[in-house]
């Protein structure tokens, strides 16, 4: 189980197989990240790239740039259109080419700044950078602060389906400051949200009553965002590679989630939107094939409501592209469908009894 230790920061210590690391959440870690770095990590490189998007990186490169340089690493800014159609192969082989051109080699290392997109970009590019070079995860969204920049998935979509092409590669450190949270737009702050309600729903019922203070929950975000990592992070460590099934647990909401967002084209919904979608219609296949009531079912679609988050899909998105989408997914497996269900909330279990046929009635029950 991974050790939290409350303070300030917060600090989540993850034991893997072959990678140990730290997740700090706190505030002001920006500045502190040279000093972070060569406190809880093994990088002595004096080179680094830092990764970011055109969102975040007149934010906040400049002061992560300022730490490192005052350390004496020397650095290159790359920087990537904003947005999901950034997570592509073609983005990828860019971004190492400038690394390359800027003379970083196997002994340089990489920072992610940014959001869900930047960190799965920019920490695929580190594991085939060279044969892989070490990666450092700065997280600026609640998306990617409670879900995506632990755990070492990394990836990048093709035109057939989302984080097809991929590679596990953990962050030699997480650096969760809040503070970045605030310069987010309410549509993108709410949407993290999907996930911590996911993580609610397959591992900690009584997160949501953290969850369920919507007037205050801006001042409770550090406690909020250590609690989902740990429930995060207590899953990687059960089942890092996803080898036993533990790990797809996470996928709740995600097999539908994922086809509305290929569906969508990559940009229509942010991605805890089509999560939310994904998980409405999970709910109703756990109530209808599970055990799972109606109460908490619906007491779950009620936080999601709370947080704006989209309940209900529009008539013009294509029901045969979402199911086409599926398909392709990752978590079929040989055909056979591994659909996540819930028993109770906080209590979740892969079903491989889910048909196609429950799969196209839960996309028209959204409508």
């Amino acid at each position: 189980m991974a050790i939290v230790t409350e303070g300030d920061p917060t600090t989540i210590s993850l034991k893997l197989e072959n990678d140990d690391y730290t997740v700090l959440v706190g505030s002001d870690l920006l500045t502190q990240t040279a000093s972070r770095i060569s406190e809880l990590t093994s990088i002595k490189s004096i080179k680094a790239a830092i990764v970011t998007d055109t969102n975040v990186g007149p934010l906040y490169a400049k002061t992560v740039e300022a730490s490192l340089n005052a350390a004496g690493i020397d650095t290159v800014l790359i920087t990537v259109p904003a947005g999901e159609a950034s997570k592509g192969m073609e983005r990828a082989t860019d971004v190492c080419r400038q690394m390359l051109r800027a003379g970083l080699d196997r002994k340089s290392f990489l920072i992610a700044l940014g959001g869900g997109v930047v960190g799965d970009l920019a920490g695929f590019c580190a594991a085939i950078f060279q044969r892989g070079i070490p990666c450092v995860q700065i997280p600026t969204t609640i998306v990617s602060q409670v879900d995506s920049s632990v755990g070492g998935k990394t990836g990048v979509n093709t035109p057939e389906g989302k984080n097809l092409l991929g590679a596990f590669h953990q962050p030699q450190l997480v650096l969760a400051d809040v503070e970045t949270l605030a310069s987010l737009p309410e549509r993108e702050f709410n949407e993290g949200f999907a996930e911590i309600i996911k993580h609610a729903a397959i591992r900690d019922r009584s997160l949501l009553e953290l969850v369920e203070q919507r007037d205050t929950i801006r001042d409770n975000l550090i406690p909020l965002v250590a609690r989902n990592i740990a429930i995060k992070a207590d899953v990687v460590e059960e089942d890092e590679r996803e080898t036993t099934g533990t790990r797809a647990l996470l996928n709740f909401g995600h097999t539908i989630g994922h086809g509305i967002e290929a569906a969508g084209g990559y940009g229509r919904f942010l991605h805890g939107e089509a999560i939310s979608l994904g998980l409405v219609a999970a709910i109703r296949l756990s109530i209808e094939n599970s055990s799972l009531t109606s109460e908490e079912g619906a007491r779950l679609i009620s936080c999601l409501n709370q947080y704006d988050l989209p309940t209900q899909l529009a008539d013009d998105v294509s029901a045969e592209a979402i199911l086409s989408s599926l398909q392709r997914d990752k978590k079929f497996e040989d055909g056979q469908i591994r659909f996540v269900l819930l028993k109770q909330t906080g209590h979740a279990f892969v079903s491989s009894e889910i048909t196609t046929s429950q799969l196209e009635d839960a996309v028209s029950a959204l409508r």
